[in-house]
């Protein structure tokens, strides 16, 4: 999923050399959704994990 945001980010700094705002615009802000979206699995992952946690055999 970071590989999708950082797509999108390299998208929208290339549109943005090029000169096409809007296209530059939404790439960011769909990099940014994405991104978020990331961290906040991973947060609940971690969590669920230290909840769970490990037993022994």
């Amino acid at each position: 999923m970071l590989g999708w945001a950082l797509t999108f980010l390299v998208i929208a700094l290339i549109a943005a050399v090029l000169g096409f705002g809007g296209i530059a615009g939404t790439a960011i802000e769909i990099a940014k959704i994405i991104f978020f979206v990331a961290i906040i699995l991973f947060v609940i992952s971690a969590v669920l994990g230290m909840l769970r946690g490990r037993r022994a055999p």
